[in-house]
């Protein structure tokens, strides 16, 4: 018999739980200067710090850039306001829900 899910109660080939939580989260992407002026893509708003590790992985390697996740945040070198947006929807997170400042 297969395991069943301790959220919903349904089995765990058929939980939902995962891609419900991730189309709920309100997630900020701004942008921040660091030392010597260079810039810093910050996305914050996450929630589950394993589900941080996985994506912050999955913008450097899409984004082709360097980064970091500290404080339940993602930091990414450079400037990339424009192409996070379709990264992060195509990762299921809702696009209604990300704001860019």
């Amino acid at each position: 018999m297969s395991d069943t899910c301790t959220k919903c109660g349904m089995p765990q080939d058929l939980c939902v739980c995962d891609s419900i939580a991730r189309e709920d989260q309100q997630i900020t992407v701004k942008l921040d200067s660091r030392s010597y002026n260079k810039e810093m893509t910050v996305v914050t708003g996450l929630d589950d710090e394993s589900d941080i590790k996985d994506l912050e992985s999955t913008l450097k390697t899409k984004l082709a850039c360097g980064g970091t996740h500290k404080d339940g945040q993602i930091e990414l070198q450079g400037d990339h306001r424009r192409r996070i947006v379709d990264i992060l929807e195509d990762e299921g997170f809702s696009r209604t829900n990300i704001e860019v400042k």
